[in-house]
């Protein structure tokens, strides 16, 4: 007996990747994590015993990093697009520098907040929530630095294609989320001291 199959491009709209899926689970969970930890921060600030102090400077300059990295991840997926694989290779290859670049930066901010007697504590909660959140988006930014490397990789071994943009779009959807990530926490950090 032979097989038919029946596609209905209409239904075949609404069929999401499962690879794709998995990652806005991974997305979702994130969001719910980092709301997790706003929130609780929200709280405790509330209850007294609060430090204030100032955030390290360099973390304003993470945020420039965080936003140039996702204009160059952006352009390499476009460079893709219209096979221009040479500059999504070189693109890519500035994403990386730029990920990398954050997270030696946010190592030195840390350095600048014990250098100011800011120290991960228990005694004083707030300041071990900046370790935390910010450590925690660090350990975010290091999965997407390896889900860049693997396509810088990819892009060295010439096995970028233009019709074939299933994970350079995951990657580029996952960097400019740590990316959103990083600037909101950033600003309530600031804004919340």
């Amino acid at each position: 007996m032979e097989n038919i199959s029946i596609k209905n491009t209409e239904d075949a709209n609404y069929i999401i990747n499962p690879k794709k899926f998995v990652l806005w689970l991974l997305i979702v969970a994130s969001v719910m994590l980092f709301a997790g930890f706003t929130s609780a921060y929200i709280v405790r600030r509330g209850e007294g015993n609060w430090e204030i102090f100032n955030l390290p400077s360099l973390f304003a300059w993470n945020t420039i990093f965080v936003l140039l990295s996702s204009l160059t991840m952006q352009l390499s997926v476009w460079a893709q697009k219209n096979n221009r694989l040479s500059q999504a290779k070189l693109l890519l290859g500035l994403t990386l520098a730029f990920g990398l670049t954050f997270c030696y930066v946010q190592v030195l901010a840390w350095g600048q907040l014990t250098a100011d007697n800011v120290f991960f504590a228990f005694s004083n909660p707030s300041n071990s929530f900046v370790y935390v959140i910010s450590g925690v988006h660090l350990f975010h930014v290091l999965g997407g630095v390896i889900f860049v490397l693997i396509q810088f990789i990819q892009s060295l071994r010439n096995k970028l294609e233009s019709g074939n943009l299933l994970y350079t779009g995951m990657c580029a959807t996952y960097w400019h989320f740590v990316g959103i990530l990083w600037i909101y926490l950033y600003l309530f950090l600031y804004l919340y001291r």
